[in-house]
């Protein structure tokens, strides 16, 4: 059979004949380089595939190599810390052989292959054993444990396994088959790992941020879009989120971001402090980096490549979050891949499928019990920032989105030149997660938990109103009643839902806190309200000291909490003057 040859070269896409026996996502190499390519389409004897490389310099008559496998990665000890491209090669690996930009058919293994790990087994000799069994664990960050699984399409009697140091592709045992067991394994990026079944939405992703705990939960193992313009702070609450959220492990893919901004990514990132172990927040972390410069297939890989990371580390039974910037960079090398295809355009040119695609992704994010013994309770909870051009929600991208995400946090520019963080506009915003976390709410946070989030989002919706109206015709022609929901509408979107990022006790803030500062707000709300029915006009009510007393609060420690708590109280109770009823 004579060996298949590049017919056609089209930027990123190659046809190449005659192919035969290929199958479809099959890898490739391209060309005398050597370029990592994907089939995506065959026809006849000619196969389509996208390279996740350059093609400057690929010719026709260049030969072409079926590997026979699709698109994987290598899974075990040493991803946590690491930075990788879209394929899962180590970036500073390969910047130690290539240099600052990556030689076109560089290879690297995603682990460390001359690395050694002190394996312990906890798996017995001669025991049944099944795909996602664990076999033993390794101590891959200090106090983490990399749980060894059996690979998910394993399965019977066990012959063999040592304790020792074992290098990730040294057998530490086999399978009376003859199987040989590693640390690490191989997953297609684009296959759902096996779990056993999944767990209801009842326990919420507790963010540190007041707003979305309070107004807008996630649950652990949901989805939330997080669409935002130019300049809205998304990539910030993304890493406010990777420090501060209730997670084990974070997963961060930069997907077709600017360069200069995954830069400070990557030079920010390891700055960060775990407040949990006081070390670098890349010891939990893993990144993949695929910036606007690099090929737009590789971009379409990332995100698959984060996904199964995070589900391999969810199938241990650890809390993943895993936070993608952004889906539209996504969404438009989808375009671009497809309208090289000729396919059909759908709506601004995406393809057809971009709903389908999308809602396939969002579905890997889940809280499971993983398949295997002994049982594992783990989740993926995913938190996508999407950038609509020009901020406009009704975008394809966007709208895709909210038809499959659990959550909307939706930035509003104008709150972020207002300098509020996060700056999610509370009404466009939602969470269908609300229901089944508040049990855990009120257990953890306080008692009246969802009649105050109720209440404060009333308050919210009629200060807009009232905003608007007062900036026809002055706030002092509003009726007392109306100006004083105005002024608290301000105080809670300030004080209460606002955060310093710079503040060390205001920049996580506790469901116990949000609930204390919330219910204070609402105290003052009532007692003024009580206020004004008794005859006591607005402009003599006493608020200013309170405001002040509820923002030194806010920046108490949780130590300090309740007395600061307990000052603002006597100072709500004397928001009435003595002595000023009409």
């Amino acid at each position: 059979m004579s060996q298949p040859r590049i017919r056609r070269v089209t930027g990123s896409l190659i046809e190449a004949a005659p192919v035969r026996g290929a199958a479809l996502h099959e890898l490739a190499r391209v060309g005398d380089c050597g370029l990592v390519g994907e089939v995506i389409r065959l026809a006849g004897d000619r196969a389509t595939l996208q390279v996740y490389e350059d093609t400057s310099g690929l010719a026709v008559g260049e030969p072409l190599g079926l590997s026979g496998q699709p698109l994987t990665v290598q899974l075990g000890p040493g991803l946590l810390g690491s930075i990788l491209d879209g394929l899962g090669r180590p970036l500073p690996a390969l910047a130690g052989g290539t240099g600052d930009f990556i030689r076109p058919g560089t290879a690297a293994p995603t682990l460390d292959p001359r690395r050694h790990w002190r394996f312990t087994p906890v798996a017995a000799e001669g025991a049944e054993v099944a795909g996602g069994d664990v076999l033993g664990s390794v101590e891959e960050r200090p106090g983490f444990i990399h749980h060894v699984l059996l690979p998910p399409r394993v399965s019977g009697r066990l012959a063999s396994l040592s304790a020792g140091e074992f290098l990730v592709e040294e057998p530490l045992g086999r399978m009376e088959d003859g199987t040989a067991l590693t640390l690490a394994h191989r997953w297609a990026v684009r296959e759902p790992r096996p779990i056993r079944r999944r767990l209801p939405d009842d326990r919420p992703f507790v963010t540190g941020q007041r707003l979305f705990d309070f107004l807008f939960p996630v649950a652990e193992g949901g989805s939330v879009a997080v669409p935002g313009g130019f300049g809205t702070g998304k990539t910030v609450i993304e890493q406010s989120l990777a420090k501060f959220g209730d997670a084990d492990v974070v997963v961060y893919v930069g997907c077709g971001e600017r360069g200069n901004e995954m830069a400070e990514v990557l030079t920010e990132f390891p700055e960060l402090l775990d407040p949990r172990t006081g070390r670098s927040i890349m010891d939990r972390t893993v990144m993949v980096v695929n910036t606007s410069n690099m090929p737009v297939a590789a971009r379409e890989a990332s995100v698959y490549l984060g996904m199964t990371i995070g589900e391999y580390y969810r199938d241990m039974g650890y809390r993943v979050a895993i936070m993608v910037d952004s889906l539209s960079r996504w969404a438009e090398a989808l375009r671009e891949i497809s309208a090289r295809l000729q396919e059909m355009p759908g709506e601004e040119g995406y393809p057809t499928h971009l709903a389908n695609r999308l809602g396939k992704f969002y579905e890997r994010a889940g809280r499971v019990v993983g398949a295997g013994r002994p049982e594992r309770r783990g989740a993926l909870t995913l938190v996508s920032a999407v950038s609509p051009p020009g901020g406009d929600f009704s975008e394809p991208v966007t709208q895709a989105s909210l038809r499959v995400a659990g959550a909307l946090w939706a930035l509003d520019p104008t709150l972020a030149h207002q300098r509020q963080f996060p700056a999610v506009d509370w009404a466009t915003s939602y969470s269908l997660y609300l229901e089944g976390t508040a049990a855990w709410f009120e257990r953890e946070g306080g008692e009246g938990w969802a009649a105050m989030r109720r209440q404060t989002m009333e308050i919210l919706q009629r200060g807009r109103e009232l905003h608007d109206i007062a900036t026809l015709v002055g706030p002092e022609s509003l009726q007392d009643g109306d100006r004083l929901i105005l002024d608290l509408a301000r105080l809670i979107r300030e004080v209460i839902l606002g955060q310093s990022a710079y503040d060390p006790n205001d920049a996580h803030s506790p469901v116990r806190k949000t609930y204390r500062l919330a219910s204070l707000a609402l105290e003052t709300y009532r007692t003024a309200s009580a206020a004004l029915a008794s005859g006591v006009p607005y402009d003599q009510l006493v608020l200013a000291p309170v405001r002040r007393a509820l923002a030194a609060a806010r920046s108490a420690s949780m130590s300090d909490l309740e007395a600061r708590a307990a000052e603002t109280a006597s100072l709500i109770e004397a928001i009435k003057p003595a002595g000023r009823a009409r």
